[in-house]
């Protein structure tokens, strides 16, 4: 069984000064303790991504300037929904990256939590929520995907794309789609069974 903690939220828009909220935390081990990535939202709702530490899990210092990647040129409009995994001794991040305020999929890496080298994009707009696996299947990389272009495919459906690169995807497939019926929730059980 599992119970839902009695201090939720752990973390609130206190912790960083103007917020107007935070949320969608990406959280890994880091050296004993823990370090993560969260969305952090002002009062004109742009969202932008923070570093956070914490010893325990449970307090967390948040610091109070969006993330500056390295290596790579185009303005970012904003960012949300990071996701954080390791592989390979670096972490990786994924998150919905705001170039021309139309969505795509970020990637960068860290080793210390200060440096962020910002990959090439995963993919064209209109595209979120990438999901990179934590090791290579069949000598690849995988990425899952959610296109969101309100139109031409259906919102909700979920993509696997490869790269031997992790800059260059492709072999892009559907695996799960909204007709399947509730294809977020089913998403964690495909990801389970793969990894």
């Amino acid at each position: 069984p599992v119970w839902r903690y009695t201090e939720n939220p752990i973390i609130d828009r206190s912790f960083v000064k103007d917020a107007n909220s935070i949320f969608n935390s990406a959280v890994v081990p880091f050296k004993g303790k823990f370090a993560g990535v969260f969305r952090v939202e002002y009062g004109d709702r742009v969202p932008f991504l923070h570093r956070g530490f914490s010893d325990d899990g449970l307090k967390w210092e948040i610091d109070p300037e969006p993330i500056k990647f390295i290596g790579f040129t185009d303005k970012q409009d904003y960012g949300y929904d990071p996701r954080l995994i390791e592989l390979e001794g670096k972490i990786y991040i994924t998150w919905c990256n705001g170039i021309g305020w139309e969505p795509t999929i970020g990637v960068a890496w860290t080793e210390d939590f200060e440096t962020f080298h910002q990959m090439e994009n995963a993919f064209l707009p209109c595209n979120r929520n990438g999901v990179l696996f934590p090791r290579k299947i069949n000598g690849e990389y995988k990425m899952l995907s959610r296109p969101s272009d309100n139109g031409m495919t259906h919102f909700g459906n979920i993509y696997i794309s490869s790269s031997s690169d992790l800059v260059y995807w492709g072999k892009s497939r559907l695996v799960m789609g909204v007709e399947d019926g509730g294809c977020f929730h089913s998403v964690y059980i495909l990801f389970a069974k793969i990894v």
